[in-house]
């Protein structure tokens, strides 16, 4: 099997299965198969970066229109549900086609409408995000996740923030020098049991 984080355009005669995610009272379905990245679940640092990102959008976000770049999308969770349950108007991209097409199907399940394509980091996005999201390819290696957050200032409005989530068991204090040398504030807003949440604006 190809990992996850590669471009995948041979996806194949893969099985489909539908999971069940609740977000603060919403019920969502999510469409996956075994070429994407927690397959079997939302996984435990989405659904903090999720809830972590919800918070910081309702003290901080006074405009009437956010609009929000997933990137490194996968089957799409964190857009759609941002998205959905917070009127954002939505980007997403990933490398993986597979994983496009999944996101794809998910956006119609959860009737989202959004800008969708397969881009390499950030090759072929255009315009500027009020929020950046991303859980990072950590196993993609830092070359990725390093031109990832490089990349991430041009592509954010005045007073725009990316929003990540790492495990301290990868590195969070290499990640957060990284941060702090490409943007001029960065603030850990969650810890716990060795996940980090981690608020960047230029």
């Amino acid at each position: 099997m190809r990992h996850y984080f590669t471009n995948d355009d041979s996806p194949g005669n893969r099985e489909l299965k539908y999971i069940d995610y609740n977000f603060r009272g919403h019920d969502f379905k999510f469409a996956t198969h075994s070429g994407v990245f927690s397959k079997d679940h939302v996984d435990s640092a989405t659904d903090i970066l999720l809830n972590t990102v919800a918070d910081r959008l309702t003290v901080n976000c006074q405009l009437s229109t956010v609009n929000c770049l997933d990137l490194g999308c996968g089957y799409g969770v964190i857009g759609i549900v941002l998205a959905k349950v917070y009127e954002l108007q939505l980007t997403s991209c990933d490398i993986n086609e597979s994983a496009l097409e999944l996101a794809r199907l998910n956006c119609q399940l959860s009737t989202v409408n959004c800008q969708l394509f397969k881009s390499d980091c950030f090759g072929g996005v255009s315009g500027k995000f009020d929020v950046i999201t991303l859980n990072p390819p950590i196993h993609a290696g830092k070359s990725v996740t390093y031109r990832m957050y490089e990349e991430s200032p041009r592509y954010l409005a005045e007073g725009g923030r990316l929003y990540i989530v790492t495990l301290k068991k990868h590195g969070v204090e290499s990640t957060l020098a990284k941060l702090r040398e490409v943007f001029g504030k960065v603030e850990v807003i969650y810890k716990k049991k060795g996940i980090y949440v981690i608020e960047s604006m230029s």
